[in-house]
């Protein structure tokens, strides 16, 4: 197996804190919140878009890293996603869904 020249990214400290790096990353853990906890939950894109009065296409831009997430759609999402969110800028991710308790 070779080694590459990209055998992992090194991302300069600067560019870490630039805020639009880490908007991005938010759009990105976001992201993979909603999709990691829809699929968890066995549901297609049409079932969440149905459970949260939005379309397809918005939860698809949501998975793609699209749309930055508010706090209004976070709320909606962990209502439709019957799960609490949990923030911490700390972590990796800063982002998740997690399912309430039985």
């Amino acid at each position: 197996m070779s080694g590459g020249y990209h055998t992992s990214w090194k991302v300069p400290a600067e560019h870490r804190e630039d805020p639009a790096y880490r908007a991005t990353g938010r759009r990105m853990d976001f992201a993979q919140a909603v999709y990691e906890r829809r699929s968890a939950l066995g549901w297609s894109m049409a079932e969440l878009a149905r459970r949260a009065d939005m379309s397809e296409e918005d939860i698809e831009s949501i998975e793609e890293s699209g749309v930055d997430p508010t706090l209004e759609l976070i709320e909606r999402l962990a209502a439709a996603l019957e799960s609490g969110a949990r923030i911490d800028p700390h972590a990796t991710p800063e982002f998740r869904f997690e399912g309430h308790a039985a």
